[in-house]
């Protein structure tokens, strides 16, 4: 593996932990695509480093359990602009 890709799982990585970011909000911030993201914290950062892949897997994890909230949330918020 190239030394810029295990970097920029690092970087993804520690960013995901530290803000509890989304797939989606880490590869807007890295200018990459959520694929890339998805694949550098699940494929190749427990190769890299177990401990942190456990950690961004649980960020990820909770990330999902919380996704129907916050698509419910979004939705209501869109209906409110359109009626006001």
């Amino acid at each position: 593996m190239k030394d810029y890709i295990e970097e920029r799982a690092l970087e993804i990585a520690k960013y995901i932990i530290s803000e509890k970011a989304t797939v989606r909000q880490a590869a807007g911030v890295f200018g990459v695509s959520k694929s890339t993201v998805h694949k550098d914290v699940t494929e190749r950062l427990p190769k890299i480093n177990p401990l942190i892949a456990t950690m961004v897997k649980q960020v990820l994890e909770q990330n999902k359990a919380e996704r129907h909230i916050r698509g419910g949330k979004a939705t209501k918020l869109k209906y409110k602009a359109i009626n006001d």
